[in-house]
């Protein structure tokens, strides 16, 4: 595939798109990624998260509403490591990330809100591949995310990149 960016897509998909209207920091170490989106809802517990990145990922990404919470970190290193090594492209998050040196290590696109060092109580309370709305955007799973230095676009399914 071509190389691409999230300002070419929204130029040769104007209706197509959905931008996500935050300002994310970039952690991983991959900027640029894409995939289908599953989608996790939770707040200041990464449960799903952790359970997620444990199962094969096969190219896709894992956006996570953790409602903009700046109290407590949804990924971290051990559970980052894991969704690399079952092959997650990347993760969005509407919250906040720690470890962000580990972070930048790895072959994985994390976008999140900041950075805190406080892990999330496990308490298994989440929802998974639920429609999730914020940023301006509503958000599926099977929805297609495209993620970059310059923002993060949605897409209902995948885009003919050939074409920008």
């Amino acid at each position: 595939m071509s190389q691409w960016c999230t300002p070419d897509i929204c130029d040769a998909y104007p209706d197509d798109v959905r931008v996500l209207h935050l300002a994310l920091n970039s952690y991983g170490g991959k900027s640029n990624f894409y995939g289908e989106v599953v989608t996790i809802k939770c707040h200041e517990d990464n449960s799903l998260v952790k359970e997620q990145a444990s199962k094969p990922g096969n190219g896709r990404v894992m956006v996570v509403d953790g409602g903009g919470s700046l109290r407590r970190a949804l990924l971290g290193d051990m559970i980052a490591e894991a969704a690399v090594k079952n092959g997650w492209a990347g993760l969005v998050i509407y919250g906040c990330v720690r470890d962000v040196d580990a972070l930048a290590d790895l072959s994985l696109g994390v976008k999140a809100l900041a950075s805190i060092p406080l892990k999330t109580e496990k308490r298994g309370i989440g929802d998974l591949n639920v429609e999730l709305e914020f940023g301006g955007a509503v958000i599926k799973a099977g929805d297609t995310v495209y993620a970059d230095n310059n923002g993060v676009v949605f897409s209902d399914s995948a885009l003919d990149l050939t074409k920008i």
